[in-house]
Formats: structure tokens, sequence, C-alpha cells
């Protein structure tokens, strides 16, 4: 028998009153609105538009389909946005080698974002993009305008706050003129990270300081003495002298496997269903991955509060974008900028897109009963009720 496995929700709904009385007054109306979703997802209180009821060729069990909530923070509404969101990206792959560059926050600057995410995380953008461009662009680097992606991410693997950005990277870029396809000296190098690093901290702690002078940086709280300038100005000083981490991975294999590293962080949240191991006595157990220590898989167990918690450090300001585009890749000219790429590559027009978007009211496909393991889910009855926004 299958029995039903652990979920985010399942610790969300269970621990909905303990955790509120502890840390409910410090939640900001996105948190509020996350928790709701996530809580609600695929069950009768969250209505929608349609919702199947099934049941098994072999033992009869029944099951009801509810509505997924949709949000962008859910481990189980991730699926459809993935698979658009990557046939979309297919057509602008090129015939060039990938490269995967990650920026990371120091510590005590990303800890600025637990109260300060929007501007925190839209430095960090700015940062990022501003120090790959310039670089690329320098002659005595590539010397050309490149193009790339940038996905945000702000967890580690034990759900601490962990902001840092993967940029996906073509390995190349346009002439200063546009008339020429400039590769990589070495298809094994993009970039001397070394400077790529020293760039990135002092764009970052550029950008920073002018936050702080026109008051777009609030703290409060245990972080409130760093509204006084000294104290700030102290902690940018430290930042200077610590060590700003940016990490180029080997290059992809092809444009087959771009799409299949993609698919692996563009739209991933704090955490999986699949890594829950129990919910029990008030404490949940999942596995995580030790990076200090040779990327052993190792478990944890935390309060179900502090689970909680931690996991809603990582909900993003309601309208923040979490997947950007630079250089030749911008939506502002990325049709004309690609077209330019693959001629001057010699490389033929992108194909259709592969796999498009599924409908909303597709009809389930027959499925093992989760029961019993043998029979099938057959479809018996679909119902329709009140649509409700589950933006």
């Amino acid at each position: 028998m299958n029995e039903h496995r652990p979920e985010v929700a399942d610790v969300f709904r269970r621990y909905e009153d303990d955790f509120s009385e502890q840390w409910g007054h410090v939640l900001g109306p996105h948190q509020r609105k996350a928790f709701k979703a996530i809580r609600d997802c695929r069950t009768s209180a969250l209505g929608g538009h349609v919702e199947y009821v099934e049941q098994c060729d072999t033992c009869g069990h029944l099951a009801v389909s509810y509505n997924s909530c949709r949000n962008r923070h859910c481990p189980k509404c991730q699926a459809a946005s993935r698979a658009k969101w990557l046939a979309d990206r297919e057509a602008e792959l090129l015939p060039v080698p990938y490269f995967h560059v990650v920026f990371t926050l120091p510590q005590q600057i990303g800890g600025l974002a637990l109260q300060n995410a929007r501007e925190i995380y839209s430095i960090l953008f700015r940062a990022a993009s501003e120090t790959l461009l310039t670089i690329a662009a320098d002659p005595k680097r590539l010397g050309a305008a490149i193009g790339f992606l940038a996905v945000l991410h702000t967890w580690g693997q034990n759900l601490h706050l962990h902001p840092h950005l993967h940029c996906v990277v073509p390995g190349g870029g346009l002439s200063p003129d546009g008339t020429r396809w400039v590769s990589c000296r070495k298809n094994s190098f993009l970039l001397p990270v070394k400077v790529l690093s020293s760039r990135f901290r002092n764009v970052f702690l550029t950008y920073l300081r002018k936050a702080f002078e026109q008051g777009k940086l609030q703290f409060h709280g245990e972080m409130a003495a760093l509204n006084r300038p000294g104290i700030f100005d102290a902690l940018c000083r430290r930042a200077e002298k610590a060590k700003w981490v940016v990490y180029a991975k080997a290059p992809f294999g092809g444009p087959e496997q771009v799409l299949k590293y993609l698919a692996r962080y563009t739209h991933r949240v704090a955490i999986s269903n699949n890594r829950i191991l129990s919910i029990e006595d008030g404490k949940v157990t999942f596995l995580w991955k030790d990076y200090a220590d040779g990327n052993k898989t190792r478990v944890m167990t935390l309060d179900a509060v502090e689970f909680i918690r931690r996991f809603l450090l990582h909900i993003l300001p309601c309208g923040f974008v979490r997947i950007r585009q630079y250089g030749f890749l911008a939506n502002r000219a990325r049709k004309e900028k690609l077209a330019l790429c693959r001629t001057l590559l010699s490389a033929p027009a992108p194909a259709a897109a592969s796999a498009a978007a599924e409908p909303r009211d597709r009809k389930p496909e027959e499925k093992r009963c989760p029961v019993c393991g043998t029979g099938h889910m057959i479809l018996i009855q679909v119902f329709r009720t009140e649509r409700m926004d589950s933006s």
C-alpha cells in the first residue's frame, strides 16, 4: 500500500496555530498569502474552476483531484510553469558552450534581506549583471556583448537565508560592431572568477551605500542600530574585507544539457516535498546536502514552527521577478539579437517549440491506484465550482 507522503502543506496545516502564536505578528502580506495558498493547495478549501473524481477499477478507491493554488512558492505547482518556460527557452539556445556562474552574497550582507528583501535582491541582480556585462566587454577579457539569464535562489539546503544568483551564460558574444561572433578563447573558460568577484563586491557595495543614503533601507528590532550611518558604514567596510564568492562551473555539453540543467534551477522552491521524511511529535525531518562536506546527504530534524519560519523566509515580495535575462537575451531586443547571433554562427533557425502548455481543462491521464497499486484510476465525474483567484 502506498501511504500519503509528507508534504510542506501538511506541516502548514498541522502547526499553523503554533506558528501563528509565535511568529504571526511579523509576517508580511505576501508571506500570509503564500502560506494560505500552499496550505490549501489541492484541497476542497481552495475551490476553483474544475474538479475530477476518479475511482480505481480494481479496489474501488475513490479520489477527488482538487485545483492547484498555482503559487510560485508551492512545491506542488511548478511543473506546468517550468515546462512552458523551458519550451520557450528551447528556441533561444545557440550551438555554443554554456557556462554556469554563481554570485553569492556574504552572510552579513545577505542577512539585510530579512527586512529589505526587494531592495537587496534588486541590487544583487543589478550588481551581478553589470559585472558580467562589463568584464565580458573588456577587450582584455572577451571583448564582446554577451547575453545570459539569471535565477534568484535565497535558500541553502538547511533552509537558512543564503541569497545567490545562478547565471547561465552562452560561451561568447557579439563583437562591438555587431559583425562577428566572438567565441571564448578556451571552451573550458569564460571569465576569471577573481576579477568577477572583486568587481561584483565593489559594484554591490556602491549600490548598497547609495540605497542607504536615499532612505531605501529600513531596519527595526535587533537590526535597528543599522539605521545609524556610522554603524551601517562599519558593516560595509567589514564587507569589503570579506570573501565574496563567484563560482564558475564547467561548461555544459550542449543545448540539450542546458535545458536539463535549467529545469533543475528555474522553478525551484525552498524545499521540495520529496525531501521531507516525516512529520511527527512537532518535528519535521528532511534530507539535505552538505556542500561543505563533499556533498554528502544528511538528515536534519527541526521543530515544526522553526521549519515554517525558515520556509517563509524565502517568499519573495509580490511582483518581484526572480528570473531575468540580460544582454542580447534581454526582452526588448531578444528576437533581433538572437537572429543576428544565429546568422553569425551559421546556425539554422530554431524549430517550433517542442512542448506547448497543456490546457487547464485537459482530461487527467489514466494512472495507477495509490492504494492497491495494481488497479487504474478511471475518471467517473467532472464538476465545476466557482472560480477563485489563485494568483
